[in-house]
């Protein structure tokens, strides 16, 4: 396998021209049913991430390319089960591995839509869930329009990190940068890795092991962060590489959802609703990771006194370290990951939280790419949040686990929460939505 990929690399980088298309097909076959399950995609995905990273492709060209291969993976995925139906479980291969099915089935009759959200980043559901959709009739409509929001979630989780590594290649950074980076990276990826084993290992104090790990790492960026400076400066110059006009305003739209007021509106009806209902674990969980991030952030913040970068004309007073928006935007999305991923299997809690944190992230790199903060500042604000929430949680469930929320709790919070933020985004359009000046 290793031999093969290397040669399908080698190919590619010596004939660029193809490497477009080489993204929309594996993408595309990542999420197609049966053959996605085959296929070592998301490997691939990455190696021609790389690639294109390298010079190859833009980041916008690389997302929508890949964006539009997996949308189409879905579609005939899809497309596959309406026109089977129950005869498809006589298609080859699912002949002889019926289980490949059995679990997708049980996950969409379950969960159904969440299913098509969260199964979008279980490899082994990947492929499957819109071959099931079709197969039980999953209106058309609403399949696509769950698609178009997932397959977003999904090329950026995939594609991102692959194109970001490539571009880093590329670039003359400064000469510290990599061991910078190979040491924070070491660092993320054990703290991921420990969590993820602890979590699908069903240990009962995996969220203790989450929460001493994110803090512990964190208590690292703050010893560390002058030693971090070649980093900072080498992601910041990378970033700002792919500024534009219409990317600036999308940005400010994005970054002001992560605002104070923004922020505090959408924590405050979460914790209205939950007190609303009576779900008071729930609330203590949810309020307390979202109230000791916001005290502990400002702690912080007057603590290590860090200066922003000098992007900006008009620089902000404040001080950067940890970032305010990452850290409360962390918060926020992981306690919903959280509060969602109760009562169902490790691997969907883990689903949750990965897909609750993507516009987290992205609240959090808009900060980088508006040049507001250094990179570590969103880091040390992201394991801020992920921390105290992990905390949160281990001391709510300190003799019983967290019930799930009752559906009608959760499908009126969801729903809530997401229409706020994207009022609060309405009227940021309607106004005119300010830019930071440069």
């Amino acid at each position: 396998m290793s031999q093969w990929l290397a040669d399908v690399t080698l190919w590619l980088t010596a004939n660029p021209e193809w490497l477009g298309l080489a993204i929309f097909l594996i993408a595309c076959t990542e999420c197609l049913a049966i053959v996605g399950i085959l296929v070592p995609g998301t490997l691939l995905l990455f190696a021609v991430a790389v690639l294109a990273g390298n010079g190859a492709l833009t980041l916008s060209e690389t997302l929508a390319l890949a964006y539009c291969g997996g949308l189409l993976g879905d579609l005939l995925s899809y497309a596959t089960g309406r026109y089977f139906h129950q005869d498809i479980r006589r298609l080859p291969g699912l002949r002889h591995h019926p289980e490949w099915m059995a679990g997708a089935e049980l996950y969409f009759q379950r969960y159904g839509i969440a299913s098509l959200l969260v199964g979008r980043f279980i490899g082994p559901l990947r492929p499957m869930l819109p071959m099931i959709a079709g197969m039980l009739n999953m209106p058309f409509g609403r399949f696509v329009l769950v698609s178009l929001l997932a397959s977003t979630g999904w090329v950026v989780a995939y594609l991102l990190p692959g194109w970001t590594t490539g571009a880093a290649l590329r670039l003359p950074l400064p000469a510290g940068f990599w061991p910078q980076a190979a040491v924070l990276a070491a660092g993320l990826a054990a703290l991921l890795l420990l969590s993820v084993h602890d979590s699908l290992g069903e240990r009962r104090r995996a969220s203790w092991i989450a929460a001493g790990l994110s803090l512990l790492l964190l208590f690292g960026v703050f010893i560390g962060w002058p030693r971090l400076d070649q980093l900072d400066h080498g992601l910041l110059a990378l970033v700002q590489e792919q500024r534009s006009a219409s990317l600036d305003t999308l940005m400010v739209l994005i970054t002001r959802l992560g605002d104070f007021h923004s922020q505090l509106a959408v924590a405050a009806l979460l914790c209205l609703i939950l007190l609303l209902t009576r779900q008071w674990r729930a609330l203590l969980f949810g309020g307390g990771a979202l109230l000791t991030t916001a005290l502990a952030n400002g702690a912080l913040k007057a603590l290590f006194a860090r200066h922003r970068p000098d992007v900006l004309l008009e620089p902000l007073n404040s001080f950067s370290l940890p970032s305010g928006h990452s850290s409360a935007a962390f918060a926020f999305f992981l306690a919903l990951g959280v509060l969602a991923g109760r009562g169902q299997p490790a691997r969907l809690r883990l689903a949750w939280l990965l897909l609750a944190s993507l516009p987290a992230m992205a609240i959090a790199l808009s900060r980088v790419y508006l040049g507001v903060h250094w990179p570590s500042d969103i880091i040390a604000g992201a394991l801020l949040a992920g921390g105290l929430c992990a905390l949160s949680l281990s001391l709510t469930q300190w003799s019983t686990p967290l019930p799930a929320l009752p559906a009608r709790v959760w499908w009126l919070i969801l729903p809530a929460c997401l229409g706020l933020l994207g009022a609060i985004a309405t009227w940021q359009l309607s106004e005119g939505v300010l830019l930071y000046r440069y």
